[in-house]
């Protein structure tokens, strides 16, 4: 039964995302499924909350009743049914019909992997709700809204991808190595900057998409010390008098990226398979922050992103990174402002 589910939740990884599956091939075996389940489980989530159609309070309620099942506080799933017919993505259509799955897959691992991977999925879940109730469903030609400080933006990226962070180092620290007490907090503060570099870089890179459904992620407070107010991000000849501002918020894309590379540092030279695995993303990220400089992010034409074959090559370096000594350190430097 399990070797059933395991194979389901798989081929709904591979399906459903297009550069974290790769990372998940590098990752050691002991906590390889509980991380891609938490992958989908938030996934779901996600789902649910940037649909593109239906009512806001209904999407409200789809989420927190998937949390509960999943959660074990109900048994009963909603019809996703109909929302999955709304889907413009096939594979996450199908990922709605599959929730049972999803859910079910908990059932394979222990009560303490369900303990941190339902803590991670409980923080994201109240991160989209929190994120319906301020901006509404995600429908296209509306009003725009806003965050309206940069403590919004940086309690949001916690919400969505910092507590992944924590869940990545708890689940390492349970199956695969530990630290001394006095490390464990520094290696959870790296932990979550490392998730919040992720999250940035979607928010900087995603911003004519995200504006075109009425979703501001550029705090107003921010934009105002510009003279700038959301509705002026749609008109790409504003890059200029943006672009200031967009650095800043790039810049510190860069410094949680370099906690991120301290957070590989942390890792044990034993752990080659972790390390490959975390390394992965912050290739990526780096390479998307150095492209994101230099085009026109307000262009929605141009859009900005690392190529299927650009992935590759980073996954072919960093296989001949891990087997010569100090090809980490070397990889992960030469790729800065690449």
């Amino acid at each position: 039964m399990a070797v059933l589910i395991n194979e389901k939740i798989d081929a709904l990884l591979e399906a459903t995302s297009r550069s974290f599956y790769p990372t998940l091939k590098y990752l050691p075996k002991k906590i390889r499924g509980q991380i891609g389940l938490l992958y989908l489980l938030a996934r779901v989530a996600d789902t649910i909350a940037d649909s593109k159609h239906g009512e806001t309070e209904v999407l409200l309620q789809l989420l927190r009743q998937y949390n509960q099942v999943a959660q074990g506080e109900s048994s009963t799933l909603p019809d996703f049914s109909e929302l999955s017919k709304m889907q413009t993505n096939e594979n996450e259509a199908k990922l709605l019909l599959n929730i049972q799955d999803v859910v079910d897959a908990l059932q394979v691992y222990s009560s303490v992997d369900r303990a941190l991977m339902l803590e991670c999925l409980d923080t994201i879940v109240g991160g989209q709700i929190l994120d319906l109730e301020r901006f509404g469903t995600a429908n296209e030609g509306g009003e725009i809204s806003a965050l309206s400080t940069d403590e919004e933006m940086d309690d949001y990226t916690f919400r969505v991808a910092g507590c992944v962070g924590i869940f990545w180092s708890k689940m390492s620290l349970e199956h695969l190595f530990t630290l001394p007490s006095e490390k464990e907090e520094q290696f959870f503060e790296k932990g979550i900057r490392f998730g919040k570099a992720l999250q940035m870089i979607n928010i900087l890179r995603d911003i004519p998409e995200d504006l075109r459904f009425g979703r501001c992620y550029i705090p107003i407070d921010a934009l105002h010390r510009y003279n700038l107010k959301p509705e002026d991000l749609m008109d790409e000849q504003n890059i200029d008098t943006f672009r200031p501002l967009y650095n800043e918020y790039l810049d510190l894309t860069n410094e949680h990226l370099e906690a991120a590379v301290d957070y590989i540092r942390m890792l044990p030279e034993t752990q080659l398979r972790l390390k490959a695995s975390c390394m992965l993303p912050v290739l990526i990220g780096q390479r998307t922050v150095t492209l994101l400089r230099t085009g026109n992010i307000l262009n929605s034409e141009e859009r900005i992103k690392v190529t299927r074959d650009e992935i590759k090559t980073y996954a072919r370096k960093l296989l001949r990174a891990l087997i010569i000594p100090g090809g980490v350190n070397r990889l992960l430097e030469k790729n800065k402002d690449r």
